[in-house]
């Protein structure tokens, strides 16, 4: 597995300090976000899922605990649109460079605008994909939204 990734090229040169994890990704998991916790030995709401959403058709990025459900309607407001949907996977790889399983919110092909859940952004440190199937990096909320420009908003 390389440790070099857009993801991690992108923290890089945001000047972000992280380290990396990596763990036996399991395709066929129910929820990878949770099997990475597991894998990783830490609690699921450290471990942070990276979805790819549509605000009023356009696309967007939010960030929230591995064992939480993004409440659409407070992403919505959240990214200043009246509606949001998940969007196909097919279209989040396309549009991120990412394999499904392996969605960074760093160094993605287009950045999108950014939602970080308040309540991951209250944690001292956060585990979230560093761009590839079984690789996480962990840094501080902070780096999150410094590397992205995240808007910190409740979304659960």
């Amino acid at each position: 597995m390389s440790k070099t990734t857009p993801a991690t090229l992108a923290l890089d040169r945001a000047g972000v300090t992280y380290t990396l994890a990596t763990y036996a990704y399991d395709p066929g998991a129910d929820r990878v976000g949770l099997q990475a916790a597991e894998a990783l030995g830490v609690p699921p709401g450290e471990v942070l899922k990276t979805l790819m959403v549509r605000a009023d058709g356009k696309p967007a990025c939010v960030i929230l605990a591995s064992d939480c459900e993004v409440a659409m309607k407070k992403l919505a407001t959240a990214l200043g649109a009246k509606s949001a949907e998940m969007m196909k996977p097919a279209d989040a790889e396309r549009l991120t460079g990412y394999r499904v399983g392996g969605v960074s919110p760093f160094g993605q092909k287009k950045p999108v605008p950014t939602v970080l859940d308040a309540a991951a952004a209250g944690l001292a440190e956060v585990f979230v994909n560093g761009g590839q199937r079984g690789l996480q990096v962990r840094l501080a909320p902070a780096g999150i939204v410094r590397a992205t420009g995240a808007i910190v908003a409740p979304v659960t």
